[in-house]
């Protein structure tokens, strides 16, 4: 991402509706999987570390992080959220093997070698382990956003389980979130694209008033979400496990 665009989320990112809703969905899928005491984590993309604070209130203490960009990980230091390795996601350095649970959270839409970045993430799973991933959806929703964070592309929900498949990852969930929204983002997207904004990111686009309404909104949508399993949204989340042998 851009430096500026770091900077909105980096101020953002503990209050924002998004980040804060996406942390509670994220909060209720971990939950789901029943990790044992001292489970090995990994957050692959932590940017500027919205999941490292999660996992915190979380009471995980085993959690490993990598990011790409060295800016991110200043602002992880600068908020005492952990250390972050300097890495890339398509050579992870960790040994096979690894880890209980890897999150990968939009991330694999900024890479451009999406199904090699998903190998890794089997490869340093352990046997049984989970991946979370999550990505943004529907290429209809190109916008300002996804120019500002260097993003390669959106995705369809049967392409991405096609590469998570070939990856050698077995999905057991997978939903549509953020689908109450969707007509209304697809809207404003269509408006910046005409008015043009001088803004970082999207983000910015806020007041807490907006906020609130939003939050209440986006609570919602998370806890149907994954029951009603629409058949679109904003963005996806796809569960799957390494199968033992």
């Amino acid at each position: 991402m851009d430096a500026e665009t770091f900077a909105v989320e980096a101020a953002i990112e503990q209050d924002h509706w998004w980040f804060r809703g996406r942390r509670r969905l994220l909060a209720s899928e971990i939950a789901r999987l029943g990790l044992p005491p001292g489970a090995e984590i990994l957050d692959v993309g932590t940017s500027t570390g919205t999941n490292l604070r999660l996992l915190r209130e979380l009471g995980h203490q085993r959690v490993s992080a990598l990011d790409s960009s060295q800016i991110a990980i200043d602002y992880v230091a600068a908020k005492g959220l952990g250390r972050v390795r300097l890495g890339d996601i398509c050579a992870l350095p960790w040994p096979d093997d690894s880890f209980d649970m890897v999150l990968v959270t939009d991330v694999i839409e900024h890479v451009d070698d999406d199904a090699a970045a998903l190998a890794e993430v089997a490869r340093v799973l352990r046997p049984g382990g989970a991946a979370i991933v999550t990505v943004p959806c529907f290429p209809s929703l190109w916008g300002l956003q996804d120019r500002v964070a260097h993003h390669k592309r959106r995705y369809r929900m049967g392409g991405l389980c096609d590469r998570i498949t070939a990856s050698g990852l077995r999905i057991d969930r997978k939903f549509h979130f953020n689908f109450l929204l969707f007509p209304a983002i697809w809207g404003a997207r269509r408006m910046l694209e005409l008015i043009k904004p001088d803004i970082a990111s999207e983000n910015q686009i806020n007041t807490p008033f907006i906020n609130a309404i939003l939050s209440g909104i986006f609570r919602l949508d998370i806890t149907t979400a994954p029951w009603l399993r629409p058949p679109f949204g904003v963005s996806a989340l796809v569960r799957a496990r390494k199968i033992r042998t």
